[in-house]
């Protein structure tokens, strides 16, 4: 199965359904189901943020301790990865198009909280995630950058 290594706190926030959208300064065309890993590295800084310590402690996760790092914390399906775009009068908002053309009809805005759970620039790209399933344990795995093929899924 694939994988993707995400720094925490935004891992946990996709394992729990909060976080809708990975952003990344690169597309894919994979489409398929991945597995979510949790990196070892968690931003303190971004986690006392209003909008993610709210978001993450109505699951209960209350330390930097409760975060799992350094394994895989949920399964997903990649359904789609869209160029972002941001338009001074009308905000931030991503494309549902082929070959990045822009269509305003098939514009669809990010609003908060989401926008701000990820890294929303003109030309990243926007992976978007459904039919997400947090593991009912951690699965110690070690993480790769870029996307990767995970074996945990064989066991």
């Amino acid at each position: 199965m694939k994988a993707i290594t995400i720094h925490q706190p935004w891992a946990t926030l996709i394992a729990v359904g909060e976080k809708r959208f990975e952003t990344r300064g690169w597309s894919t065309r994979y489409r398929g189901p991945i597995a979510i890993h949790a990196g070892r590295h968690f931003n303190k800084e971004a986690w006392i943020e209003p909008p993610i310590y709210d978001a993450i402690r109505k699951h209960g996760l209350l330390l930097p301790e409760d975060f799992p790092a350094g394994a895989v914390v949920a399964i997903a399906d990649l359904v789609g990865c869209y160029r972002i775009y941001d338009t001074i009068d009308n905000g931030i908002h991503i494309v549902r198009c082929p070959n990045d053309q822009y269509d305003f009809d098939k514009a669809e805005f990010i609003r908060k909280p989401e926008s701000d759970f990820g890294f929303f620039e003109e030309g990243r790209y926007a992976w978007e995630l459904d039919n997400v399933q947090m593991l009912p344990e951690p699965i110690p795995s070690k993480g790769q950058q870029g996307l990767w093929n995970w074996e945990g899924d064989k066991h």
